[in-house]
């Protein structure tokens, strides 16, 4: 039974992991923080969790963490996550960080799009978690990057592409809509009920939001060369889920069966994508809300040439907490799909 702990419970993702791990048969959560609801016990900070394990919340303090968990689940903002898993990475514990700060391998880049970084030195020893990309090197990790959810949804609907040379690496385009949950918990005064509500909006567009950085970056380790990517996410109206719509030149005239084929060939073994032919109807939110599941569904403009891939997630299952419990289950030896056998919540 692997002791975890959780830094940063009572938020949306922390609030996931709690939900997840309350069902694992080889995880057990005996430690997590919350500045806000210090001395409180779990149940009490967070009401739809009073069948949890009743655990008293705390401040994270180093020594204390150690002596009750041997992995973590660091649910921190970027910039505040790094000096949190260097502390813990001090004492060798294993960390599966849900932040941006060990994403970026360049530690150049990752200060161009979110600031300084002060634990550059464990930057090497930062695996990025994307099982269906290097789940070879997840396995016995210590410290694991994991994915953004905007790019876990987009990376899984471009990767098989790049790979076998059936697209080109220019002129790739994502368009991704995402639920209010993956602002965050802490109300911001356009996220509230009102202003999202019957509404539907663009933001960060124009190469402004930084999940491009590390979407470009596992792209080029798949495509071997420079890839720019055009991305635009938008606000959905809705609790959780990402949808993506992404667009792509082949470069051949391309065949949807044959590009169908390739996407099935190439996730036959991954456990949590599954692939929609063409006479499979189109996925939606309501076909991933609350699991671990990506939904694949490539297809092919005949008119124009384009290949269009939509790729549908929930944003804080396999787009955060549940993909960081996939890496915990590979990084502990554990098969990879224990504790995360979800039928989606519907409707």
């Amino acid at each position: 039974m692997i002791r975890v702990g959780i830094v940063g419970a009572t938020g949306y993702t922390g609030m996931e992991l709690v939900r997840i791990l309350d069902a694992h048969p080889g995880a057990r959560v005996c430690y997590a923080t919350s500045r806000r609801w210090s001395g409180k016990r779990l149940s009490e900070a967070v009401g739809h969790l009073a069948g949890a394990p009743e655990i008293v919340l705390s401040v994270f303090h180093p020594a204390e963490a150690i002596e009750a968990a041997e992995l973590f689940f660091v649910c921190l903002p970027h910039g505040e996550a790094m000096e949190t898993v260097g502390q813990l990475r001090e004492a060798d514990a294993m960390v599966v960080d849900l932040s941006a700060d060990f994403r970026l391998a360049d530690p150049a880049l990752y200060e161009m799009w979110y600031g300084e970084h002060t634990r550059k030195g464990l930057l090497p020893q930062a695996v990025y978690g994307m099982p269906e990309l290097h789940r070879e090197k997840i396995t016995g990790a210590r410290l694991v990057a994991n994915p953004g959810c905007y790019p876990t949804s987009v990376l899984l609907g471009v990767v098989p592409l790049l790979e076998s040379g059936t697209v080109h690496s220019e002129g790739i385009v994502a368009d991704s809509k995402s639920g209010v949950t993956g602002a965050g918990r802490e109300p911001k005064p356009n996220l509230h009920f009102p202003e999202v509500a019957g509404n539907f909006s663009a933001y960060n567009i124009a190469g402004h939001h930084r999940h491009i950085s590390e979407m470009e970056q596992e792209l080029r380790r798949v495509a071997g060369g420079e890839v720019k990517l055009t991305f635009t996410p938008h606000l959905l109206p809705v609790n959780r889920g990402i949808l993506s719509t992404i667009y792509a030149r082949p470069v051949s005239k391309p065949d949807e069966r044959k590009v169908v084929n390739l996407f099935a060939e190439r996730y036959q073994d991954e456990p949590f994508v599954r692939v929609r032919g063409s006479d499979q109807p189109l996925p939606g939110l309501a076909d991933v809300r609350g699991t671990n599941m990506c939904i694949i569904a490539p297809r092919v403009d005949s008119r124009t040439g384009t290949v269009v891939v939509i790729s549908c997630i929930d944003n804080l299952v396999k787009g955060a907490a549940g993909q960081a419990v996939q890496n915990m289950n590979l990084i502990t030896g554990q098969d990879e799909v224990t504790g995360l056998s979800h039928l989606p919540l519907h409707p």
